[in-house]
């Protein structure tokens, strides 16, 4: 006899509730129902039927956590990670790719339907260039001690700051593996001390890893309180002539009581301060902390389709908003009469006009600023605007200042559903159309999704 046969359960915490998986949810959990009432279980799949303990109850919905799976679902598969049920990084490693697809198009759907107002959003099918696995080109780890005294290197555990401590990841480039175990080594021989932010001593916060996925080019970056790392010089060397691929090793000073990874500062200690790669056909200096989608190979995928689907003439005059060191700008530059890109960081700026320069690109231009202060002030109707916000979306006067110069055409990239779905409704509501909607899978195994959505107005033909 099941414990839910002899103790009838009741909503309140600790309560033991038998359901089944029905949906997933854009934060990556499972969603089943209890006698009307929404329940959230991380680790399920939709089919799975399991046994779920309440962890935090709402009159109307609660939190679950998986104590038994009774059925397991026909999308539920053997983790490829030995710890994906403890480590915070993924959270779909149990669910196949395929069905990983069609839960993120949904989310998608679920989103512009209930918060954008949008009915049958024209979403094409999800584009992936990867096995979902190895597909990573940068990590930074957080850096701890075990309890008896080893240095960590992984990350967190689901829900806390307690470290799962790596020496490889399915997840990361494969050439990144054998840096974890020697790295760990070194700093414990070293004797350097690990930052604890509870009691905030120590110095060392985080080992981060980029690789150029076309170029096999290796940056090895130790992010500190402080620069002084006794015979960090010596150490760099060796690590320069111990790992072939290597070409930089860099030290960031980040003193903040934050949980930023990066801070303001970065010394190249040995070799090179940048790597190189190449993206759709041009080459990028990428520093450590430059922001470059993770997933190269899906973002150039999305890239070459954006430009196949605009068919540009060589005339058109563009705007790049959040426009980065120039990932799209100078792709889009290559097809249009000029290119405007505006980015907040100076520093983005400053790698952008290299990358152009190097790449002999010279009809684009570069603004330092914030995009609803720049775009105003151009005064020009561009052809086309390319929109790239973080995850909060657009500032409310970008989209003010959208409306009112009435571009023909609107790339608008997003990482996040939920705001491309408020900012969509807005345009849509001052005349725009969507002519598609393409999501790309950035982040395998989690529940993570790009978005590019092709907006026109006018009666311009249709892509």
């Amino acid at each position: 006899m099941s414990v839910t046969e002899t103790k009838p359960p009741q909503w309140q915490q600790g309560s033991l509730i038998e359901i089944e998986i029905d949906d997933l949810s854009d934060r990556a959990d499972g969603v089943g129902r209890w006698e009307g009432r929404v329940v959230f279980v991380p680790d399920t799949v939709t089919g799975d039927r399991v046994l779920v303990r309440l962890v935090r109850v709402k009159p109307q919905y609660a939190y679950g956590q998986l104590q038994k799976l009774l059925t397991p679902s026909p999308h539920r598969i053997r983790p490829q990670c030995i710890v994906a049920d403890k480590c915070g990084g993924c959270q779909w490693q149990h669910i196949d790719l395929t069905y990983q697809h069609q839960a993120k198009t949904q989310i998608i759907i679920d989103a512009l339907e209930r918060i954008g107002g949008l009915n049958h959003p024209p979403v094409a099918p999800i584009l992936n260039r990867t096995t979902g696995l190895n597909y990573r080109n940068k990590v930074t780890y957080p850096l701890q001690r075990s309890a008896e005294g080893k240095v960590q290197a992984g990350y967190y555990r689901k829900g806390s700051h307690k470290l799962v401590n790596l020496n490889q990841c399915p997840v990361q480039d494969s050439r990144l593996d054998p840096f974890l175990a020697q790295i760990k080594q070194d700093i414990e021989t070293q004797g350097w001390g690990i930052y604890n932010e509870t009691r905030q001593t120590g110095k060392l916060r985080h080992l981060a890893l980029r690789i150029g996925r076309k170029t096999g080019q290796i940056l090895l970056t130790l992010i500190s309180t402080d620069g002084n790392l006794e015979g960090l010089e010596t150490q760099a060397k060796t690590w320069l002539e111990q790992f072939s691929d290597l070409v930089g090793v860099c030290l960031n000073k980040n003193p903040q009581r934050n949980n930023i990874i990066f801070g303001k500062e970065t010394d190249c200690i040995a070799g090179k301060g940048e790597l190189e790669e190449e993206f759709a056909g041009l080459s990028f200096f990428l520093r450590p902390d430059t922001f470059f989608q993770v997933n190269t190979e899906t973002a150039e995928a999305l890239c070459d389709l954006i430009l196949d689907k605009l068919t540009l003439t060589g005339s058109e005059t563009i705007v790049d908003a959040y426009c980065g060191v120039g990932t799209f700008t100078l792709p889009l530059a290559r097809q249009a009469k000029t290119v405007i890109g505006i980015e907040s960081q100076a520093s983005a700026i400053e790698q952008g006009k290299r990358n152009a320069e190097h790449n002999q690109i010279e009809n684009v231009t570069f603004h330092v600023g914030k995009v609803e202060t720049i775009l105003p002030q151009l005064e020009i109707i561009p052809d086309l605007v390319f929109l790239d916000p973080p995850r909060k979306g657009c500032d409310r006067a970008v989209l003010d200042t959208l409306t009112a110069i009435a571009p023909p055409r609107i790339i608008y990239l997003s990482c996040r559903p939920a705001t491309l779905a408020r900012d969509l409704e807005k345009l849509v509501a001052a005349g725009y159309e969507i002519t598609l909607i393409q999501p790309a899978d950035f982040f395998p195994q989690t529940s993570h999704v790009e978005c590019a959505v092709f907006l026109q107005r006018g009666n311009l033909p249709k892509e």
